[in-house]
């Protein structure tokens, strides 16, 4: 079998190996084995996105998780970050959700939260997978004894709703405050919503209907133009774009220019500063940061320490460090003194916290931060051989840093979750950048492209 654990979980197309019935119930078998054994866990807390293959590979992993001894409780369809938070309040359970977070309709992909409601380690996850072709071979051996139960978990997005609603610091957080959401047809169609409106904002709602293949469907963070143009239309004071399971967070501004992810990182790092509330003065980030983030986070004397791309490793280096603020400009973004994982409501409260506390519009936010010119480029692979054993690929890279200078940088990696090589190229023109990023593309395509 090949490896199954990328850097977000399990990940692939949906009824293709791995995300079948077959090894998503062997899956199952496995958390709940190494849990029952490992942390003494008596129940799993299973929870989906609303892509269309997530009954089937709910249906299956719960009977897994039954096959090991374990209960299931079922959450239904609620954010990535709500089994986090519902694993936190309930004794002796772990999480598992079927989502490919911002991946189209028909991916699918399995997270797993141990019994701390944090991602699991590498390790962890390496020992879970030594363990499914073991459950693989035993589906069918087991005698009666041993047979958990599934239940509905009651509740579950509204103990969610209330931890949300509970984090803002006033219940009238967003009393005159304009807001668009775009709820990218997932997760939190019915939860954000609800949030926002509890809060007092005067709401306008994008993309809640969905119908299972809908999901990520240009809308949502990866896709912002629909909701550039609501918040100009409206005149509203911001936008904000989660993806399918809402552990991303995109904003738009009034103006309707896009805040990516290391934008409200600064700015959110900034306020928690002013309030003294920076735990040793201290913020992480993956190295696909901007460049200027490092400049914004030098100029607040503000410590900057990078992790691996992932949020999983930024949760890692927060712990190490002692951070609470850190997060990717993905939009993955981390409060450890509020939440275990990325959560991208509960950023969007913090956003919002920062602009009515200071009386500032997110335009004004946002200059806090200059934004180098950045291109990315994504490569299809047919292989993920040691790039610096591809001579091509090594010379062009390094004709870029060459000219790039200190005035820029070059990052390229596979991805963790696709068959792809990410190419990204910082500097300080446009143009320039954008043509030394396609330069490098190439010479992936030539080499290793599918």
């Amino acid at each position: 079998m090949t490896k199954l654990f990328g850097t977000d979980g399990i990940r692939g197309e949906a009824n293709q190996p791995p995300m079948t019935g077959d090894t998503a119930l062997a899956i199952g078998r496995a958390v709940a084995g190494y849990f029952r054994s490992h942390a003494g866990c008596n129940r799993i807390i299973l929870g989906k996105d609303t892509r269309i293959s997530g009954d089937m590979l709910e249906h299956a992993i719960a009977a897994g998780i039954c096959a090991a001894g374990l209960d299931v409780l079922q959450a239904g369809i609620v954010p990535t970050p709500a089994v986090a938070c519902l694993v936190n309040r309930h004794d002796n359970s772990a999480g598992i959700v079927i989502s490919a977070s911002h991946n189209p309709w028909y991916d699918n992909g399995i997270k797993v939260f141990g019994p701390d409601g944090r991602k699991l380690s590498e390790q962890v996850e390496a020992e879970i997978e030594n363990l499914v072709p073991k459950a693989l071979a035993q589906i069918g051996q087991d005698g009666h004894r041993h047979v958990g139960r599934v239940c509905q978990m009651p509740g579950a997005a509204d103990t969610y709703i209330d931890f949300l609603c509970g984090s803002a610091p006033d219940p009238n957080l967003l009393k005159g405050l304009k807001v668009v959401i775009d709820c990218a047809n997932g997760a939190v169609s019915s939860i954000a919503p609800t949030v926002f409106k509890k809060l007092g904002a005067a709401l306008t709602i994008l993309n809640a209907s969905p119908d299972g293949m809908n999901i990520n469907a240009d809308c949502g963070s990866e896709h912002t133009v629909g909701l550039v143009r609501t918040v100009q239309e409206t005149g509203a004071n911001i936008g904000l774009a989660f993806d399918g399971d809402a552990d991303r967070l995109i904003a738009v501004d009034e103006k309707g220019r896009v805040v990516a992810g290391d934008q409200l990182i600064a700015i959110c790092a900034a306020h928690y500063k002013k309030q003294g509330r920076l735990e040793n003065n201290t913020v992480v980030t993956t190295v696909m940061s901007n460049i200027g983030l490092k400049k914004a986070l030098a100029k607040l004397d503000i410590r900057h320490e990078i992790s691996g791309v992932g949020d999983r490793y930024v949760m890692e280096k927060m712990a190490t460090t002692g951070a609470v603020v850190g997060g990717e400009n993905s939009g993955h973004m981390i409060f450890s003194d509020r939440h275990t994982t990325g959560d991208g409501i509960l950023s969007a409260l913090k956003i919002l916290e920062v602009m009515q506390r200071q009386s500032a519009s997110l335009s004004e936010l946002a200059c806090i931060m200059d934004v180098f010119p950045q291109a990315l480029r994504a490569v299809e692979v047919e292989s993920k051989p040691d790039l610096e054993s591809l001579p091509e690929i090594s010379r062009v890279i390094e004709t870029v840093e060459n000219r790039l200078g200190d005035q820029g940088r070059v990052l390229v990696r596979y991805s963790g979750t696709q068959p792809v090589c990410r190419v990204m190229v910082e500097g300080p023109d446009g143009k320039a950048t954008e043509a030394y990023c396609r330069e490098i593309a190439d010479a992936v395509r030539r080499s290793i492209g599918v």
